[in-house]
């Protein structure tokens, strides 16, 4: 299973499927991360935290935590 985090700056994914559950997912979905999505990852912070992804067309900064809910293929 490969998770977002685990992702390369410069490459492209696609959602396979969302882990966690409840308000969380939620917020997941509700910032345009749904399955079959394409996701660019664009930066990682020097320590890692947050990552910066190009998901339909618009930037957004995710937690670790959050990206490593997100499997991707």
């Amino acid at each position: 299973m490969k998770t977002l985090r685990q992702v390369a700056v410069g490459q492209t994914v696609t959602v396979k499927r969302l882990h966690g559950e409840g308000p969380v997912k939620r917020r997941i979905m509700d910032m345009g991360i749904t399955k079959g999505v394409g996701i660019y990852v664009r930066k990682v912070a020097p320590l890692g935290d947050p990552v910066e992804v190009t998901v339909r067309d618009y930037e957004l900064s995710l937690r670790k935590a959050d990206a490593e809910m997100i499997e991707v293929e």
